[in-house]
């Protein structure tokens, strides 16, 4: 059995911080094939499906899809604030190697 991602209680903060839960949204996180290593994650508010599995914190939701699942095994989903800007980051030990700005990863 795979391990499901995690998200940081950081990430959660930021949700509840930008009032997602509240307008009935929550973060998808999705892989898609492209971007400059061979996939890419896509991470935007949605609503959530009925396949997908939800990760709960703080009266906020992060959602998966079935297919992007066995992607993120065992990743970790943050928010990281720096000085090129905030974010939200996926640590993968799936990915093989990454690219320089952190969306495109390949396996």
């Amino acid at each position: 059995m795979q391990l499901p991602p995690k998200v940081t209680p950081r990430a959660f903060a930021r949700l509840a911080e930008i009032g997602a839960g509240d307008q009935g949204q929550a973060l998808r996180v999705a892989v898609e094939g492209g971007g400059c290593s061979g996939f890419q994650y896509e991470i935007k508010l949605d609503q959530p499906a009925q396949d997908d599995l939800i990760l709960e914190g703080e009266g906020q939701k992060v959602v998966v899809d079935a297919v992007s699942l066995p992607f993120l095994a065992g990743a970790t989903i943050d928010f990281s604030e720096e000085l090129i800007g905030a974010r939200f980051i996926i640590d993968n030990p799936n990915a093989s190697s990454s690219c320089g700005c952190g969306t495109s990863f390949s396996m």
